[in-house]
């Protein structure tokens, strides 16, 4: 009787290890699209950006931060373990879609109970935008048009709180010009042929409708209205601790929100102010809270012109905050 081969069947592909956390790749703010057949294009939406850590004995919910919100968002994973692999990363932005598909980024944070509201967290869902690991192999080297080709078999098509970010066949410009058309925050640009790399790239483009960044509120003003919400007071960064004053805004709310607003600011009042400002209505936060602001221009002296706000969320969610240079 012949001997049994001791050779082990060859494995099909090396085993990486699974990373714990990936930091996420950023996109380039540019004032116009690129152009070429390299480039792909998606829509820009308004939400949180996560990972799905899925393993064979946990599913795990990350913030941009590296912070753990499994809790926060039930519905994605207990998607996430009905998807056909053993172990995987997903990247991408939990949004709430509004009745004409467009994310909307009070409606999310409404869903996950910052505020008072009857929008349920069932109403999240998670459109994925890129595959980092898979079944034991670590994807990030490979050309986006490779993690995108493994995507799509795992989350197109589906119904659940998991879904695939759909790409766009269009010209940059005109899809910009649509996108903006429908009420859309922008569109993101990503080149075909590069790899997954943390931190912001230019490989990875964003191009918005109008200017939109985030700040710490530092105080605001109250409303000649008794409980409500007159002005937000707003601080850029300067260096890796410096806070900088650059005005504030006073519109992008509901009565009903600015109650609340006004509420949660009282709750962080401080006495030691994070920025140098003097206003004789002024009542100062403790700078915990970043404010998601669109505006259209800076002024001469370093203010914003005509901001609205658009959101609010904790600064230790890892938002990135705008940076004076």
């Amino acid at each position: 009787m012949a001997k049994a081969s001791s050779k082990k069947p060859r494995d099909l592909a090396p085993t990486d290890p699974m990373p714990a956390r990936v930091d996420p790749c950023l996109a380039s703010l540019v004032e116009r699209p690129p152009q070429g057949p390299d480039w792909a294009y998606e829509v820009k939406w308004d939400g949180y950006r996560l990972a799905v850590h899925i393993e064979p004995s946990r599913v795990r919910v990350l913030t941009r931060g590296g912070y753990d919100w499994t809790e926060r968002f039930p519905t994605i994973a207990d998607d996430a373990r009905r998807l056909a692999v053993k172990s995987a990363i997903l990247d991408g932005e939990a949004v709430v879609l509004d009745d004409q598909g467009r994310s909307d980024f009070g409606m999310l944070q409404r869903a996950l109970g910052r505020l008072p509201s009857a929008i349920e967290s069932g109403a999240i869902v998670f459109l994925s935008f890129d595959l980092l690991y898979l079944d034991g192999r670590d994807l990030r080297r490979q050309p986006q048009r490779e993690r995108r080709r493994l995507l799509e078999p795992l989350v197109a098509g589906r119904e659940g709180a998991i879904r695939l970010s759909e790409e766009v066949d269009a010209d940059g410009a005109e899809f910009l010009r649509v996108a903006c058309a429908h009420g859309l925050e922008g569109i993101i640009a990503k080149h075909r042929e590069k790899p997954y790399r943390s931190g912001k790239v230019d490989w990875w483009q964003k191009i918005t409708c109008k200017r939109r960044d985030s700040f710490v509120v530092v105080g605001f003003e109250p409303s000649t209205v008794p409980g409500h919400l007159g002005r937000l007071l707003l601080a850029a960064r300067k260096g890796d601790d410096d806070l900088v004053y650059v005005g504030g805004c006073g519109t992008g709310w509901s009565s009903d929100l600015s109650r609340e607003l006004r509420k949660l600011l009282e709750g962080i009042v401080t006495k030691a102010p994070a920025v140098s400002l003097k206003r004789k209505n002024a009542v100062f936060t403790e700078p915990l809270l970043v404010a998601e602001v669109e505006y259209r221009a800076w002024t001469d002296d370093g203010k914003l012109r005509h901001a609205s706000f658009k959101g609010i969320r904790d600064r230790a969610d890892g938002a990135a905050v705008f940076e004076l240079t």
